[in-house]
């Protein structure tokens, strides 16, 4: 594994995981749900974390999940997490239109749902205002600051530019260039450097 040559604290962010942070999936993390991932979180608390991963796209759309007549625009599904793959959640910055909690700056999480569908069929918004996602992210009390200390994830502050006008393809590796220069090695280093 990694760790033989290249010390997590080495790696380490100063930056602590927050409400509003993104999460940065360390390069050699290989669980299937979270490699490569950027998660954004919407909870963190002394009873766990909540976040939505923003770069695993699936091939649904908002029209397969909803049982509606008519046209509905093909609005993307991400798949947000392994935690309840049957639930919908959205981010967005429409505060107006679907309220929501807010998270930081005009990020929303939540919403009214009805109101969606509304907008979906009009095509009355930019569709790079709004994601959703099937599923969420979560950590239980102390578990993700264990993850931490084993060097699986970094964090760094999220902006609107990473959570809605980045391409999910492009967005681990820009998230890795957003710590700086000290990080930007991380961005091309392999899963597994032992097959390298």
């Amino acid at each position: 594994m990694l760790m033989n040559f290249l010390d997590p604290a080495d790696i380490a962010t100063k930056v602590p995981p927050a409400k509003g942070k993104l999460l940065i999936a360390a390069p050699f993390l290989s669980d299937p749900s979270f490699a490569r991932s950027v998660v954004f979180l919407c909870e963190h608390n002394t009873e766990g974390t909540v976040g939505f991963v923003l770069n695993q796209m699936t091939a649904l759309t908002l029209s397969d999940l909803v049982d509606e007549e008519g046209y509905m625009q093909p609005l993307s599904i991400y798949q947000g997490g392994p935690v309840e793959a049957d639930t919908l959640h959205m981010l967005h910055r429409l505060p107006y239109e679907l309220g929501g909690i807010n998270i930081t700056g005009s990020v929303q999480w939540g919403g009214r749902y009805d109101v969606l569908k509304e907008l979906a069929r009009e095509d009355g918004y930019n569709e790079q205002d709004l994601k959703l996602f099937i599923g969420y992210s979560g950590w239980s009390a102390g578990q993700l600051e264990r993850e931490m200390t084993e060097g699986s994830w970094l964090v760094c502050d999220a902006t609107e530019e990473l959570l809605f006008e980045t391409e999910p393809h492009l967005l681990w590796k820009k998230a890795i260039a957003s710590l700086g220069k000290n990080y930007s090695f991380l961005a091309n280093m392999p899963i597994d450097p032992q097959l390298n």
